[in-house]
């Protein structure tokens, strides 16, 4: 009874300033946020354990100073075939008697086997390589991790020991069979075949201040290192991480090649640019590569084609991120929110498994219509694979590079593809500040003699009938690849200038005499936005578009008057696109500036 009276107070309360759980003393949270001001004090042989999604979120300001030898109990599942790896970064550290948080090893892993008891999984030497679902054995062969490097060969063998520093990620292999324990009522351990495996989590919660060294251009493998969702958007945006890019990578690795051999590795990195701290941000899915024997490029895949939702990074997620100088960066209470992994912003890469829990509604309804306005272009190279891109329209974005919006290309050594150009270097994500006029470079190498085929195979949150084209600077022409494809064969070679995205068609477009005799003006004292026709060009429709790229204004059929007026009352002051289609299909745009304070 005492257990079941603890129960009802932690869920009925959930807040508190700080905790102390006697020793030998269980206190069990269901499908709920537990939140700790202060400290936590697990005394010896206790339990804290977290059950179907709850999450635990402290808000201490500085270092940890969470103690004691009890244990927190959190599940995370991974991929359950063997021959796959996934980026994890713990949420626990080993337990012990003094304030701080401690070192992680896959030693503190377990299987469940009721909602409160497990066993601690079997750590398997080096020369095993596969782990099993029951018992739950883990290959050590497969635990690395990645500080501070140059290049994907100063992967570091971590194995069973307990080397993991707080804030470290590391790689793990999946496991073989099944598990049929359904220890909390949401699911097996682990279905088999390509479901998921659950592991538990436990050891001394981490919390607080928790920095990673990252060093110019130079790789780490971390992720968040809490036992709560993390807001990936405020850590990648905060000014006191400029020591980074603002850009986070996730390993993808197609699941039907099972092997361990390298030679038979087909992966890549997704790119994730938060662009904003409020969006949801844009993910670009790997291109997967293959590899040989030694490590070396082989020839490349196709894409993996996942679309992850990434803005709140689950509990136990791994990504890695780029160092923009020499320093550090480091995680923060602040960022940590309750948001419950599933079909919303929060997924971990793995093989989806059905929720049974309530949704995240209230932070849903705040994340509604908060795409950032981008197109996404996919280029088809030799019929063999798929290079998409994603090209963002942000009135905070510069034509050069900008922290956490642009996104360097990490696959940088393929042997023939096609990337924006941005300052001399490849990018997957470049944000640009929309301007009809502007010509967006892309860089294409080729190793070989190459066919390319370049398309629009999505457009988001985005003005639907603004034209989209490659510019072939070869022989001047222009290749509407939002309605059709270009397909075009290029000799070996490097092109940075040849071919570039352009949003008007010169041949076809808005001619010079449109645009110097069609005049739009914002009148902000009378809250109206003007448009002078002189030349009566005869008009198809209007439409009016906030920086996110939503329309919040619209009227059709306007014929050719001299001028018009559309009300901009009630609108919240800031940068719009004003945008004119007339009858020939042609677009006249323009960016005006609504002020309505005071009104």
């Amino acid at each position: 009874m005492k257990k079941i009276t603890f129960l009802i107070y932690i869920i009925s309360l959930q807040s508190f300033s700080q905790i102390y759980v006697g020793a030998s003393t269980p206190v069990y949270v269901k499908n709920q946020v537990l939140f700790v001001q202060q400290n936590i004090n697990l005394a010896a042989n206790s339990n804290l354990y977290l059950r179907n999604l709850s999450q635990l979120v402290q808000g201490t300001t500085g270092t940890s100073t969470n103690s004691g030898t009890g244990t927190i109990s959190v599940y995370q599942e991974g991929s359950s075939d063997n021959f796959d790896y996934n980026y994890w970064c713990s949420p626990v550290g080993t337990g012990s008697a003094g304030a701080g948080n401690t070192n992680f090893g896959i030693t503190l892993l377990n299987r469940p086997t009721t909602s409160t008891a497990s066993t601690p999984a079997v750590i398997l030497p080096l020369s095993s390589f596969d782990g099993t679902a029951n018992p739950l054995a883990i290959a050590s062969r497969w635990i690395y991790k990645l500080t501070n490097a140059n290049n994907y060969s100063q992967w570091v063998q971590v194995g069973g020991t307990t080397g993991l520093a707080p804030g470290e990620g590391f790689t793990m292999k999946g496991t073989s069979g099944s598990d049929a324990v359904d220890p909390e009522g949401t699911g097996v351990n682990n279905p088999g075949g390509t479901g998921a495996q659950r592991y538990d989590f436990r050891g001394k919660p981490n919390d607080g201040t928790i920095t990673v060294s990252v060093g110019t251009n130079a790789s780490t493998l971390t992720g968040n290192p809490y036992p709560s969702a993390m807001h990936l958007n405020a850590f990648l945006l905060d000014p006191l991480n400029s020591a980074c890019t603002g850009i986070a990578y996730f390993w993808e690795q197609d699941k039907t090649i099972n092997s361990h051999l390298i030679a038979a590795y087909r992966g890549g990195y997704a790119t994730y640019s938060p662009g904003t701290l409020g969006s949801n941000g844009i993910y670009v899915p790997a291109t997967f590569n293959s590899y040989k024997g030694d490590g070396s490029l082989n020839t490349v895949g196709t894409s993996s084609g996942l679309m992850r939702q990434r803005k709140y990074a689950p509990i136990g997620q791994g990504f890695i991120i780029k160092g923009a100088s020499n320093g550090t960066v480091s995680f923060r209470n602040s960022y940590r929110i309750f948001y419950k992994e599933g079909a919303g912003l929060s997924q971990f890469e793995k093989p989806a498994r059905p929720k049974t829990t309530a949704k995240n509604e209230e932070t849903e309804n705040e994340d509604e219509n908060n795409d950032i306005p981008h197109i996404r272009i996919n280029t088809i190279i030799n019929d063999q694979f798929t290079r998409q891109l994603a090209l963002a329209f942000l009135p905070e974005a510069t034509d050069g590079i900008d922290p956490g919006i642009d996104a360097v290309n990490i696959d940088g050594s393929l042997p023939s593809d096609a990337t924006f150009f941005v300052e001399g270097k490849s990018y997957i994500i470049q944000g640009v500040n929309f301007d009809v006029n502007k010509r967006i470079p892309l860089t294409v190498k080729a190793a070989e003699n190459t066919t390319l085929k370049f398309y629009i195979p999505e457009v988001i949150n985005f003005d639907p009938a603004q034209a989209v084209y490659i510019y072939d600077e070869s022989d001047l022409s222009y290749h509407d690849i939002k309605n059709g494809n270009y397909e075009v064969t290029i000799t070996p070679g490097v092109y940075t200038q040849r071919f570039k995205i352009a949003f008007t068609n010169k041949t076809l477009g808005t001619n010079e005499e449109t645009k110097t005799n069609f005049f739009i003006s914002q009148d902000n004292a009378n809250q109206l936005l003007k448009a002078s026709n002189p030349n009566a060009i005869q008009l198809k429709s209007f439409s009016l578009y906030d920086i996110l790229g939503r329309k919040v204004r619209f009227r059709d059929n306007l014929g050719a008057e001299q001028s018009y007026n559309f009300s901009t009352a009630g609108l919240s002051s800031g940068v719009y696109i004003a945008s004119f289609l007339t009858v020939d299909n042609e677009k006249i745009t323009q960016k005006v500036i609504v002020s309505n304070t005071g009104k």
